[in-house]
């Protein structure tokens, strides 16, 4: 059984919020969780991760339950899905000026029972948490990261890097895009936490994992993460969806 709830908060600095967060239920119990943070100046990237975050909601809400039979047909409607997202972006992008520039990372996790399939696009980030541990699912697509992976910078110079913000890789951005794909398993007892940077350049892993273990709710968790991270400056918007996979109820005659 899963349990959500879905935050997003504007900060303290901005005077837009550029992010977009939502989770979708389909009639066949898979969910599908969403998370985009746009960018291209004041209209055009609240147009991009609102449209991205709308549109494959749209799309996943019409979805037959034939193609959730076999995880390799969600693995096809998430690449195709994303690359449908990409198009309509670009072109409305190249069509009027005052969008030219616009992009939107892109997070879409599907879950059904204890299987997760996610799409990553850009810098916002998945983070699987159980009472033990916190791991960083994806990587960013990031410029520091391209600096780490050739050895040009250490792990030290990239926390400070003056260009650690400049993501590689956005929907909307270029004519075609190719999202990596993770699949891992979420165990009974485990959250899922999908944000924006807002939050994961705010508030180091530490408490994030003390937070979310907390004996507390699932609403008062996500508020306390999005809370931490606005006590840090909030110089950007904050997103957060956070998942719990609870014991499946069983009823009693």
């Amino acid at each position: 059984m899963l349990q959500f709830e879905v935050l997003t908060d504007i900060g303290r600095k901005r005077t837009v919020n550029e992010d977009s967060a939502a989770v979708y239920t389909h009639p066949e119990g898979i969910i599908l969780a969403v998370v985009a943070d746009g960018m291209g100046g004041h209209r055009g990237g609240d147009f991009a991760s609102s449209t991205a975050i709308k549109v494959i909601g749209e799309q996943f809400m019409k979805l037959d339950s034939s193609r959730f039979e076999a995880e390799e047909n969600w693995a096809q409607w998430l690449q195709e899905a994303v690359n449908h997202v990409n198009t309509m972006l670009f072109e409305y992008a190249n069509e009027n000026e005052e969008y030219k520039g616009m992009g939107t990372t892109l997070e879409a996790a599907l879950i059904r029972g204890r299987s997760c399939l996610l799409s990553h696009t850009g810098d916002s980030r998945v983070y699987a948490i159980d009472d033990k541990e916190i791991r960083q699912v994806t990587r960013d697509h990031s410029y520091v990261n391209v600096l780490l992976d050739s050895g040009e910078i250490t792990e030290e110079e990239a926390a400070v890097h003056p260009r650690r913000n400049w993501i590689m890789k956005a929907i909307g951005s270029e004519k075609t895009i190719t999202p990596e794909l993770y699949s891992f398993e979420v165990k009974e007892g485990m959250y899922v936490l999908i944000c924006t940077d807002g939050l994961s350049n705010k508030v180091e892993q530490q408490l994030m994992h003390e937070i979310v273990i907390a004996d507390s709710t699932l609403r008062k968790k996500a508020e306390q993460l999005v809370e931490f991270a606005n006590k840090m400056g909030g110089e950007d918007n904050i997103s957060v969806i956070l998942i719990e996979s609870t014991e499946v109820e069983v009823s009693t005659p």
